[in-house]
């Protein structure tokens, strides 16, 4: 993937960069989940139940969206606040051990994000993102945004 702006460089996460590879870290690490994550659980149930059919995790599509409706064009993802930069400016501040490594991983991740934005709407795509805690707080707002987006694309 090209991109618009100059990608920015992670760190590798080393014990020689003063990050710790421990039995409990390694432990806590795998517990983040990827996919299939409550809030996503969640949303894809309460869209079920709505009567939409839809994919998961589309390899086809760039980001792979966590929902994706190739028909209506449409693309879901639902983002973490911590890996997503939520509140950015404010939640940098933050960090406090391994700022070195987690400041450039997440602005990472955000513009991966813009990217992938970027090249579903060029694929005529509507894109979709819900926070975490939008799915978990107002689900019906979420279901909602998304069934009138749907209702108006089968008027048309």
């Amino acid at each position: 993937m090209s991109y618009d702006e100059p990608k920015i460089k992670v760190p590798r996460f080393n014990e020689a960069s003063g990050f710790y590879t421990t039995k409990k870290r390694s432990k806590i690490m795998s517990k983040i989940r990827g996919k299939n994550t409550k809030p996503e659980l969640k949303f894809r149930k309460a869209l079920w139940k709505k009567g939409v059919r839809y994919r998961v995790d589309s390899r086809s599509l760039p980001g792979r969206p966590d929902v994706s409706i190739k028909k209506y064009k449409l693309a879901i993802f639902i983002d973490g606040e911590f890996w997503h930069g939520y509140n950015w400016d404010e939640r940098k501040k933050t960090i406090k051990t391994n700022r070195e490594f987690w400041i450039p991983k997440i602005e990472r991740n955000m513009q991966r994000d813009r990217e992938v934005n970027r090249k579903l709407t060029s694929m005529d795509f509507t894109v979709f993102r819900f926070w975490d805690h939008e799915i978990k707080n107002n689900l019906k707002t979420c279901i909602n945004d998304v069934m009138m987006f749907l209702d108006l694309a089968k008027s048309i």
